[in-house]
């Protein structure tokens, strides 16, 4: 008989993400001096650079940095790839590309509407921010909750930071639109699956990929806003477009930089993994809790934020395999 206790773990998670997440408090004099997250930015094209976050989950320990941001010094001014998750981050990134150039910055992008895309965008308040218009969209509905919960994760490093979405909307039916920036010819697309609303950019000049969410190397992908086909099917275009010469180096947002498409297949791999993992166990009639304990395989074991990532993943997504399992109305993602 199928044992229920899913159903009191979907609850559980559903009511903690409903109620407001609880802000320990700062510290009253908090020791800025240390909060430094030496910010070394690293040339990997003619002119543009990325500044590697750290390859793990949010944590103090890593001031919940855990994103590359880049930069793209075209010779008519700067293009700005993320802002990182915080308010500090962006005042130490904008200091760190100014170590590198004193071309001024002329526009700040976002690549969607997760929170260390755009935190950082205090410290741009003088510089056009702009993001898809579903993006900006998302970060204002959502931006109070972000702060709630990285508050609650990283502390001080967030002392002063507002949720601060993009002034600028990206109109989706203007893209693809290519931008010659002095040197550099951009070009901006938008994909989605990670997210709603997906931005690419991609500089013809260098053969530089920046993929955003939809990309992930030697880290469990995120999931709290996926849609699974149409996100594979993101990741086929982008195979496609590397197949044509339109890209060689892909900066994910979050794992190594790196040539050619191992990102992109080690990603679309643990999405149909996890569809098909979520799948077979619901047609077993196992619970969620049952499937928390599975073994994961060899291949995705030693990846980033393993197991956590996955637990959010299946805490979220199983319930609804198991009602489409049970012949309920809500489908399971595809």
């Amino acid at each position: 008989m199928r044992r229920l206790s899913w159903m009191l773990l979907a609850l559980c998670a559903s009511a903690s993400q409903a109620q407001p997440v609880p802000v320990p408090p700062l510290a009253s004099k908090p020791d800025l001096a240390r909060l430094d997250y030496d910010l070394k930015p690293r040339q990997i094209a003619p002119g543009t650079w990325v500044i590697e976050g750290e390859v793990a989950d949010f944590s103090r320990a890593n001031g919940c940095n855990i994103i590359n941001t880049g930069f793209i010094v075209t010779g008519d001014g700067v293009v700005v790839i993320n802002t990182g998750p915080s308010r500090l981050y962006g005042e130490q990134q904008r200091r760190a590309i100014e170590r590198v150039t004193r071309e001024p910055v002329r526009r700040v992008i976002a690549l969607n509407l997760h929170p260390d895309y755009f935190f950082g965008h205090q410290a741009w308040a003088d510089r056009p921010t702009q993001a898809l218009a579903g993006s900006v969209a998302g970060m204002q509905a959502e931006g109070s909750a972000y702060a709630d919960n990285l508050y609650r994760l990283c502390g001080d490093w967030m002392k002063g930071t507002e949720s601060t979405p993009a002034r600028e909307s990206l109109d989706p039916k203007a893209l693809p639109q290519t931008l010659q920036v002095g040197g550099h010819r951009l070009e901006l697309r938008r994909l989605h699956g990670h997210t709603a609303d997906d931005l690419v950019l991609i500089d013809h000049t260098t053969g530089v990929l920046f993929a955003g969410g939809l990309v992930f190397a030697e880290r469990v992908p995120t999931t709290p806003h996926a849609q699974f086909a149409p996100w594979t099917a993101s990741l086929d275009t982008l195979a496609q477009w590397h197949a044509a010469g339109q890209f060689r180096t892909v900066v994910p947002s979050h794992g190594p930089v790196h040539d050619g498409t191992a990102g992109i297949g080690q990603t679309r791999d643990w999405l149909q993994w996890l569809g098909a993992q979520m799948q077979g166990s619901a047609e077993r009639g196992l619970d969620l809790g049952e499937v928390l304990r599975l073994p994961v395989p060899e291949r995705f074991a030693r990846w980033a934020a393993q197991p956590a990532e996955l637990h959010r993943s299946l805490t979220q997504w199983y319930p609804r395999y198991e009602q489409q399992v049970l012949g309920g109305t809500t489908p399971a993602p595809r």
